[in-house]
């Protein structure tokens, strides 16, 4: 006999349990599934925010919550009204889960172990009588008395209701394109950059707090803590540039320049101080002590680009050196070669069009009972817990669709 259950939800990842665990809390009634294609469910929980689970961020107004989201900031501005951040805090709250704000704003359970949300979700699928099938792939589907008919390797199932919220899945885009959903071709979304420079090479490690980051040839620039790592750059100042420009990025095969402005001040600016500098320590060793609160490691690579060798005092350095100085401080060109995915993660722009989605039951236009819900859709954002938030708002808004029925 053919298996039947009021909502069939194609994907165990954060959106797909955020979902189920909404619907079953306001109708014990309905029965539901979750249908993971692999051997576990959760993973990309599991190694979110360096295994700690960045579960969202500590932006509460909608309208600035928007401002993180390269693609979805109109969409989204409605359903933060719903459900945001603040919303978040309080459901993992009510569930036991202790949160904390850390400085930069990002969200964690106080333990700084992601294992506390998987814990938190197995717990609530259980409490609800949720099953959860893993090794279950989506096959097809088709409409059949206003539900749907689901097809698996184990056969056919009934649903009055089907939610994808399979992540970023080739395979169900090309799917979802066959029954005439509009896709937006995926693009990578949050990576570093691999960059091969001599002033990078052997320190690994260096943090610049404040930099200015720009995409020479075109209009993307942003700031913030810049990290040097053993391929290249990272750290919020790049994943933001990678974010916002995913598209760009992609159209160049990741081939570009950058500029960065390491210490936030114009280069006439710098160069005026840099002579100041020359004057007040005129018998000190340039190499030896670090200006502007560079790290020491960065600012001796930058002094031997610029021509000074480790054993020449300011009073010593000439026009041509100090003016090299100056340009190295405020607008450094790298040549990036290609990119790196950020730590675990991986992050997409693209997927389902945000034309194609109801915004106010996340619910598809063309076909009724059809939800979508995370990274299937063509929504993505910077690092920071915005993509989980993502996540949440469309789970609870598709869990209040579905249980008012």
């Amino acid at each position: 006999m053919q298996k039947e259950y009021n909502v069939v939800i194609v994907g165990g990842g954060a959106a797909g349990f955020f979902t189920a665990i909404n619907i079953a809390k306001q109708r014990v009634d309905l029965k539901i599934a979750i249908f993971e294609r692999g051997k576990d469910v959760l993973q990309k929980v599991k190694v979110s925010g360096g295994g700690r689970c960045n579960v969202t961020h500590a932006c509460f107004d909608p309208k600035e919550l928007t401002q993180y989201y390269p693609r979805g900031e109109k969409e989204l501005l409605g359903p933060f009204h719903q459900f945001a951040c603040g919303d978040t805090f309080e459901w993992f709250d009510q569930q036991g889960i202790e949160l904390k704000i850390e400085e930069d704003g990002r969200i964690f359970p106080v333990t700084d172990s992601s294992q506390t949300i998987i814990d938190c979700f197995q717990r609530l699928v259980k409490k609800y009588n949720i099953e959860v099938l893993t090794n279950t792939a989506l096959l097809d589907f088709k409409e059949e008395n206003g539900g749907w008919i689901v097809e698996t390797k184990s056969g056919e199932i009934a649903a009055g209701n089907l939610v994808i919220a399979a992540g970023s899945s080739p395979k169900l885009w090309k799917l979802l394109k066959a029954k005439g959903i509009a896709i937006v071709n995926p693009v990578p979304s949050l990576f570093t950059f691999n960059i091969n420079d001599e002033r990078l090479t052997d320190i690994p490690g260096v943090v610049v707090q404040d930099v200015e980051v720009s995409v020479l040839d075109t209009k993307l620039e942003s700031n913030g803590p810049l990290l040097v790592t053993h391929w290249g750059l990272s750290a919020p100042s790049v994943l933001k540039l990678s974010a916002w420009g995913a598209r760009v990025l992609a159209d160049k095969n990741y081939q570009f320049q950058i500029k960065i402005n390491f210490i936030g001040l114009a280069y006439s600016n710098c160069l005026e101080q840099l002579h100041a500098i020359k004057k007040e320590l005129a018998k000190n060793v340039v190499a030896k002590y670090n200006q502007f609160d560079l790290p020491k490691r960065l600012w001796r690579k930058l002094i031997t680009a610029s021509k000074i060798t480790d054993d020449v005092r300011w009073a010593d350095i000439n026009k041509t050196q100090i003016e090299n100085l100056a340009s190295q401080l405020t607008e450094a060109v790298f040549s990036v070669n290609g990119k790196s995915t950020f730590k675990e993660e991986f992050v997409t722009a693209g997927g389902v069009d945000l034309k194609e989605i109801n915004f106010k039951r996340f619910e598809s236009k063309k076909y009724s009972n059809l939800f979508f819900a995370g990274e299937i859709l063509n929504i993505d954002a910077v690092t920071g817990g915005f993509n989980f938030q993502n996540a949440w708002t469309g789970g609870y808004l598709i869990a209040k669709a579905i249980s008012e029925v």
